[in-house]
């Protein structure tokens, strides 16, 4: 399987950064963290609309695609892998996350995701979040096959 994360913003080294940095490189699934910035001075939706557009152009063609937001689906972990596993048994060999910015994401691309996933109500920085999926993903994984990093 391979997972292509498109998040808004720059990375900086940190311990954040790291963070993500560990689980990535614990995960046999190929994972690439492809970053965008918008370039042009806009506002509201009309930024949200150029966002949801440099972040779409980052997701493979014929990839599943999930929206990371906070009116998403709240899902265990046992939840998302056993998605993941669906999926890939299904044959969609790409899976491509979108991580909006401070403002969100765009409507049209959460109601064109196959599934809008949140880590709960809350309101988390973007960099967060990356590390946060990256340790699911890498959970989602170890469910998968068998490993005892979860504990149910």
């Amino acid at each position: 399987m391979r997972i292509v994360i498109a998040a808004l913003g720059r990375a900086r080294r940190g311990p954040i950064y790291d963070l993500a940095s560990e689980y990535a490189k614990r995960l046999s699934w190929t994972v690439e963290v492809r970053e965008v910035e918008p370039k042009k001075r806009l506002d509201g939706a009309a930024l949200a609309a150029h966002e949801a557009d440099l972040l779409r152009a980052q997701i493979p063609d014929g990839a599943v695609l999930v929206a990371m937001d906070e009116r998403g689906r709240d899902l265990t972990s046992q939840d998302l892998a056993e998605t993941l596993g669906r999926w890939q048994d299904d044959g969609r060999s790409v899976i491509g996350f979108v991580i909006g910015g401070a403002f969100g994401l765009d409507p049209a691309l959460r109601a064109d995701a196959d599934l809008v996933l949140s880590f709960g109500r809350a309101t988390w920085p973007h960099l967060l979040v990356r590390a946060m999926l990256m340790e699911q993903v890498y959970r989602a994984e170890t469910i998968l096959a068998g490993h005892p990093y979860h504990k149910p």
